[in-house]
């Protein structure tokens, strides 16, 4: 796996997923919130951020997220994540994030 970071977005899901992967750090944070802001606002009620590929997160990254999750929020929309592995599930909830998105196991669940 690279640790390059890399983003996705996918509107074939009736749910439409951000797949992330590499390394998210300061770096991540334009191509995150520019991604996201791609989707179409009538679809972004529910937007699944799919972390499978995900190598590793530093304190600028979760603020990245912490960001999204809150702009997000201001329009009523809702942040989902899927594909976290244990390590990275770990560091969400001591970070407190678990008590502001829905995980997932997979991203096959998110979206079933």
């Amino acid at each position: 796996m690279s640790d390059e970071f890399k983003i996705t977005v996918d509107l074939e899901p009736s749910v439409p997923v951000l797949h992330i992967s590499g390394e998210i750090t300061s770096e991540a944070d334009e191509d995150i919130l520019t991604k996201y802001h791609s989707i179409p606002e009538i679809r972004r009620t529910r937007v699944i951020l799919n972390f499978h590929g995900t190598s590793y997160i530093n304190s600028a990254g979760l603020a990245t997220l912490i960001s999204l999750i809150t702009k997000a929020s201001e329009s009523s929309a809702k942040i989902e994540f899927a594909g976290l592995n244990d390590h990275f599930r770990k560091v969400m909830d001591i970070v407190g994030l678990t008590d502001f998105v829905l995980i997932h196991n997979t991203l096959q669940e998110a979206l079933g």
